[in-house]
This record gives C-alpha cells, structure tokens and sequence, in this order.
C-alpha cells in the first residue's frame, strides 16, 4: 500500500537510486519520483513489479492544463504507470468547477489509461471545498483522489480520509500523503479508508509492522 515518495528537491541521483532498491528490495507498492527522475527510475525498477510513480502540475496545481498534459503525455511515454496531478487550488477555492472538471479529465485522457490520482491539497480548503473537488475527480475519470503534496503548512488527517471516503464511490480510492511517518498513523488511516500511502520513512514502518507481528504471532491485517 506504500508509494515510497522520492520528491524532495534536494534529492541527488544517487538518494534517488538508493530510494529505488529500498522499494525494491521492500516490495512497496511504487516509488513516486520527480518528472526527471522517471526514466532512471525504470531503469532502477525494471523486473521488479515496482510500480512507477511520478508527478504533474506539482506541488502547486497552477500550471495551465496545456503544460499537465504535455508533462503527463511525455512521462506516460518515458515509462510512467501512475501520475499524481495536482488539482487547480485556487480555481478550486473560487468555485470555478468547470476549470477544475476539465484540467483533471485532460490529463486523465493524456494519461491514456494509467493510473491517476488527483492531490487536492487539503490544508488549503474548506470541507465543503474537499467535497466539491473529490466530486470532480470521480466525475472527470480519476482513479484516485489523494490528500496533499507533502509540501503544504499540513498532511494527512483521519478526519479528511473519512470525508473522501463517504464522498467518492467504491471505485475510487482514496490515497493518504503527507505526514504519514509511522505504522500506527497508516493503520488509522487505512481503517478511515484509504488503501495508499505516500511515505519517506517506507523502512522504519515496515520494520515495525515485521515486529508487532512476530511479538503477536498473528498478521496485523493490514
């Protein structure tokens, strides 16, 4: 369930590749790379069953919808399987939902059938704001409808992982990012609904989750 995030600016090529074999080698669910990172990150990733992750219109969601499905288009090409959009914040925040339907469906459709996941940014919007873009999301064609960035004033909350759930339909999931850095916030949040993780400390959860079940001698479920 863990998309080990690899976005950090500071990243070199060398973190990023070390970032690979961890998720190879803890058979995550994908790694979530920056745009230039993606063709190494298939080469790092080939044979393994690692998904490859990787971001548009990020962090902020402003760049005009010709500059997403440009981007989208030529990572899908490069060898993306999933594309973490950000949606339109501030045209979200105004109201203007046709603007927001529409940039979401655009890159859906340049996605051409890869996974996307529509990161709404959640600390800068109200619940009623959440519920409108979680309701465009599904409504334009996206996978998924995702928390935050991990790079605004907030993350992850079990409050807003409720909200997404009860708003989309069974069809749609539901990923959690930001702040997501032990076990016991995942186990949360995966019992509010969400089935993914965007996460840095991948080994230190995973490693937890190896202890508590070897001292319970049970899975834990998760």
């Amino acid at each position: 369930m863990i998309d080990h995030s690899l976005l950090r600016p500071e990243l070199t090529t060398d973190d990023v590749l070390r970032g690979c074999e961890v998720a190879a080698r803890r058979a995550t669910a994908s790694v979530c790379v920056r745009p230039s990172d993606v063709p190494l990150a298939v080469t790092a990733l080939r044979g393994t069953g690692v998904l490859i992750g990787t971001v548009a219109g990020f962090p902020h969601g402003s760049t005009t919808t010709a500059v997403k499905v440009a981007e989208t288009r030529a990572l899908v090409e490069a060898g993306a399987d999933e594309i973490d959009m950000v949606l339109h914040i501030g045209r979200l925040r105004a109201g203007e939902t046709d603007y927001v339907h529409d940039d979401i469906a655009a890159v859906v459709a340049a996605a051409n059938g890869c996974v996307v996941k529509v990161i709404l940014e959640n600390a800068y919007l109200t619940d009623d704001e959440k519920v409108t873009g979680c309701r465009l999301a599904e409504r334009a064609g996206a996978h998924f409808v995702k928390t935050s960035t991990g790079f605004a004033p907030g993350g992850a909350t079990l409050a807003d992982i409720t909200l997404m759930r009860a708003t989309v339909s069974p069809s749609i999931e539901v990923k959690a990012a930001g702040g997501v850095r032990t076990l016991d916030t995942l186990l949360a949040l995966h019992a509010a609904g969400a089935t993914r993780f965007g996460a840095t400390t991948t080994e230190a959860i995973l490693d937890d989750f190896a202890a508590r079940e070897r001292r319970e001698g049970q899975p834990l479920g998760a």
